[in-house]
């Protein structure tokens, strides 16, 4: 009996709808009132519940963060999130997940996907508009309109007091944002618009009042996620532990990587996994480096490119200010430039000041030189450059070269292997014995790295007119130079634990240095009185020079140094 009175009481409720006459409506015309019908219904329908991922591994976490900076138990303000990271770190899975959870408590929703791909398409921005009036009005055939401008002023209207949810995905202009919801001020009280993009600099241009990045996955969930696609289980399958293990630490916690990896590595046998990790760290997957490419060709200018690059293959792991010099050295504009590249989830710095890159991007870099300058993929492999010096197959095309020995050879390299790289400007050199003539390095030399080197001096004919940055610890030198000759561009001078190092160079000779390192150097017994010429000095660092008994009365006249170390003399 309750059943039939719930049909009863539904059945008169459906009654007191007032319905569409068939005459006053299509002129009788039934199937034009048919196509209305299937219109009405199909707007009304449950039509706005996005797929997240096939296998949403955490997901629930990073959603919770969002749904706390949306702080949707209040309804008297509007309020902007922005969602930004590097390519493939989940943005647009979060946001989607996000507005499944909570766009039935608006009046309604819209999701505009791949914004930045639309807007450079013709009316690309314009549809999209449009999308955005038809989901939340509902379908309406007189919202034609064909211009960008045409299109705002009818959000403005239309929407106008409405409590809205609108996601704008993947945005990488401010203007995109404008495009759609304006200064969003004239959406009703509770409204919630969420940006995501890969520039946070964007969201601080706008009108976010919250930002959330997303955060690489935890080691355990990366696990999962990646035994989700090889194996269709959380767990690997047995006998394949340890090489799920090494592939979800290369993947880095990146779920674009983990899912491509785990697909590429379904049903395959243990050999072929072992060959897999074995690629990767040569060559990076081609999918993954197509997607995550996307942030650096959206950087435009080509220094900033090549400052992207150069900390790719060098300087990972540096001190931000250190590496600034180098970069001001080589032409560059750091103090700009490098915030970009950190706005836009390229490069990090750590809590200690020293610049880190996802092992993915820094992956994508040195692609980017091994697929456009295939002379170039030597740059950093050990075994290349090896090739590549005792072949003597260097290029002006090269810019920087990394050749770290474990341990000083016995065998020589010549210098005549670096004649043809005129445009070197970057080169690490550490443990190696170089024999010939000096005058075939080339003198675009920005930033030299020569740990242990085995020569007393450096030779005269070694020109370093244009050096930046000289790095000698744990060298034999016993003085850098023995020649007058001035370096006018020289800022750091390392010298630390050159044991047999008893005399520094006279300082007016390097002018701008600005900073001075010289720990360990068990012989040094003066400091010259030329030091109190450096007006620049901003550090300087006699930390375990025990046979330094005074310091210069010059010593004085350093009004900007900020750092002094004496310990242990």
């Amino acid at each position: 009996m309750e059943r039939i009175q719930r049909w009863r009481a539904a059945l008169t409720d459906a009654a007191n709808y007032a319905g569409c006459n068939l005459d006053s409506f299509a002129n009788g015309y039934e199937a034009k009132f048919v196509e209305k019908i299937v219109e009405e219904v199909l707007s009304k329908l449950n039509v706005a519940h996005f797929h997240v991922a096939k296998h949403p591994v955490g997901i629930l976490s990073r959603v919770e963060k969002m749904k706390a900076l949306l702080n949707l138990g209040t309804s008297d303000h509007i309020r902007v999130v922005g969602i930004y990271g590097m390519g493939g770190i989940g943005k647009t899975t979060v946001a989607k997940a996000v507005y499944n959870q909570i766009y039935e408590e608006f009046e309604g929703s819209s999701f505009l996907s791949s914004i930045k791909e639309s807007s450079g398409k013709h009316n690309g921005l314009v549809g999209l508009q449009k999308q955005l009036l038809r989901d939340i009005l509902k379908y309406r055939k007189d919202l034609e309109f064909g211009n960008v401008d045409r299109g705002f002023n009818l959000i403005k209207e239309r929407l106008h007091g409405k409590k809205v949810l609108i996601v704008l995905d993947d945005v990488n202009q401010l203007e995109q944002i404008h495009t759609f919801v304006g200064n969003c001020e004239w959406f009703g009280s509770g409204t919630r618009v969420i940006v995501t993009t890969r520039d946070e600099h964007l969201l601080e241009k706008s009108t976010a009042h919250e930002k959330y990045r997303v955060e690489e996955l935890t080691h355990s969930d990366s696990l999962e996620l990646l035994s989700w696609h090889a194996f269709n289980m959380p767990h690997p399958k047995e006998n394949y532990d340890q090489l799920s293990i090494s592939i979800a630490s290369y993947a880095g916690g990146l779920p674009l990587a983990l899912e491509v990896l785990g697909g590429h590595l379904f049903n395959r046998s243990i050999i072929q996994w072992r060959s897999t990790l074995e690629k990767l760290e040569k060559i990076p997957h081609s999918e993954i480096q197509q997607k995550l490419k996307i942030s650096f060709d959206s950087l435009g200018d080509d220094r900033i490119k090549d400052i992207f690059l150069d900390i790719a293959c060098f300087f990972i792991g540096m001190d931000k200010e250190y590496a600034t010099k180098i970069f001001h050295g080589c032409g560059f504009f750091p103090d700009i430039d490098l915030n970009i590249l950190i706005e836009r989830s390229l490069v990090t710095v750590d809590y200690i000041n020293m610049l880190r890159m996802h092992d993915m991007i820094r992956d994508m870099g040195r692609e980017i030189i091994r697929e456009t300058s295939p002379k170039n993929r030597s740059l950093w492999f050990h075994e290349d450059v090896l090739s590549v010096q005792k072949k003597q197959l260097g290029s002006d095309a090269v810019e920087g070269l990394v050749l770290n020995l474990p341990k000083l050879e016995d065998e020589c390299f010549k210098t005549e292997a670096f004649a043809n790289m005129k445009n070197l400007r970057l080169l690490q050199i550490n443990n190696l014995h170089l024999t010939g003539c000096f005058e075939h390095l080339s003198k675009e030399l920005r930033w030299l790295s020569w740990h242990k080197c085995p020569l007393k001096f450096l030779p005269p004919n070694f020109d370093l007119a244009n050096l930046v940055v000289l790095e000698m610890q744990r060298n034999n030198v016993k003085q850098v130079w023995k020649e007058n000759r001035v370096l006018n561009k020289l800022k750091v001078l390392n010298l630390s634990h050159s044991k047999n190092l008893f005399k520094l160079p006279d300082f007016v000779q390097v002018p701008n240095l600005e900073t001075l390192i010289v720990e360990g150097c068990i012989s040094l017994v003066e400091l010259d009185e030329s030091v109190g010429y450096l007006k620049g000095l901003v550090l300087l660092s006699l930390k375990g020079c025990k046979s330094l008994k005074n310091l210069p009365e010059s010593i004085c006249r350093l009004k900007t140094l900020e750092t002094l170390n004496l310990f242990g003399c």
